[in-house]
């Protein structure tokens, strides 16, 4: 039995909240418009390109859920029906570990966590609602990354990497924003799994037209990860639901839910078809807070069609897969199992804090595992030993 108090974790999914300049500080004049914070009654909302967005409730984070809020709903479901306000509980203010990485280091510290891959939360609903403008779109994601890096630097004292956003509507813009990246200490990059707006079209980013960009994140040694997002699918479910409307992640419905985890088992399909994992076999990408409920299906599934056609790839997708792919589940998910399926090697711990979502003391997840009985080893693989290995850095601080 692993001692929860002395593995080392280097937890492979926290959160950023933006504060309300994330967006705005270094936009263009031109583009200034494009985004905005307006006070609807007694509520602030975030507008992007003159339409309100009900993405995240609350967008300033001046107040939040707490961390771990719905760790029990996770857990065992809801037998009761309950609301969603009777399981968020009552909220609270933000705190400084939130917004900046000097107080999260102390709360990591409190939490026994080593190191951790930084996401951001609100900017994951920028590139749907700019998709039909690729230049907008890159230039508001170079600004926001410009605000990560003054913010929360790529690197943070070797323990906090933060992930700056990668668009890949126009592949040359791409490339140069992940040399920019690249050149200021980013360990770990982060893409939308999703297809790729552009002037002619949406398109998979494993299609040739993408190469010269994938050939750059191998150069470069570089960990994609392609988290959760605001992936267009509320498109597709309005055709079922009878109307249109964006994508609220914390809203529950039943049939978007059932479609939540469409995005990874599309863009890990799309991986394996289109030939990239083939044509950079040193490619290292993870998918992360989209679970792993879609990896067995999905493999069977491509073990179909390559029976029937394997004129169709350059090698068993099936193998790629294994070779290339990562996966950072939901923490209530059976790692082990997942492991088995894609390489003990290829699961990474997320404990997706301070979301209401995740855990809220990271480090209590070693106990789960001991659960499942698994070697000290494996243990100490999933919480921070695979991510370290995969990202060239040590798994723990010592």
């Amino acid at each position: 039995m692993a001692d929860a108090a002395s593995v080392p974790i280097f937890d492979g999914d926290n959160h950023m909240y933006e504060t309300r300049e994330a967006f705005v500080k270094f936009l263009p004049d031109r583009y200034k418009s494009a985004i905005q914070y307006v006070d609807i009654g007694r509520r602030t909302k975030i507008m992007v390109r003159n339409t309100v967005s009900d993405y995240i409730p609350n967008p300033t984070f001046d107040v939040v859920a707490r961390p771990g809020a719905e760790e029990d709903f996770y857990r065992n479901g809801n037998p009761d029906g309950k609301s969603r306000r009777e399981i968020f509980g009552e909220p609270i203010r933000a705190i400084p570990a939130f917004r900046a990485p000097g107080p999260r280091l102390e709360a990591m510290n409190e939490y026994g966590v080593d190191r951790t891959l930084m996401f951001p939360t609100l900017a994951s609903l920028l590139e749907e609602r700019m998709r039909d403008d690729p230049e907008m779109t890159h230039t508001v994601i170079h600004a926001f990354n410009e605000w990560m890096y003054e913010t929360w630097q790529f690197n943070y004292e070797d323990r906090i990497f933060s992930t700056p956003v990668i668009t890949l509507p126009i592949v040359d813009r791409a490339i140069e924003e992940l040399e920019w990246a690249v050149a200021r200490g980013a360990k770990a990059i982060l893409i939308r799994p999703a297809p790729v707006p552009g002037y002619r079209g949406s398109r998979s980013f494993a299609l040739p037209e993408f190469d010269p960009f994938w050939a750059k994140v191998v150069e470069h040694d570089i960990f994609v990860a392609m988290h959760g997002s605001d992936s267009g699918y509320a498109r597709f479910s309005a055709e079922w639901q009878g109307e249109q409307s964006e994508m609220q992640p914390f809203q529950m419905e039943a049939l978007p839910m059932l479609w939540a985890l469409r995005p990874a088992a599309d863009a890990v399909a799309a991986l394996a078809c289109h030939g990239v994992l083939h044509r950079f076999p040193q490619l290292k990408i993870a998918i992360v807070e989209l679970g792993g409920r879609w990896l067995e299906p999905l493999l069977k599934d491509l073990s179909y069609v390559y029976k029937k056609m394997p004129q169709g790839f350059a090698e068993n997708p099936v193998d790629a897969l294994r070779r290339n792919l990562y996966l950072c589940p939901f923490w209530e998910e059976n790692y082990d199992y997942l492991g088995g399926l894609i390489g003990k090697d290829h699961v990474l711990f997320g404990s997706d804090w301070p979301h209401p979502e995740g855990l809220a003391k990271p480090r209590s997840y070693i106990d789960d595992l001991n659960a499942l009985g698994l070697p000290d080893e494996e243990i100490a693989g999933y919480m921070g030993g695979n991510l370290a290995k995969l990202m060239n850095i040590g798994a723990s601080i010592s």
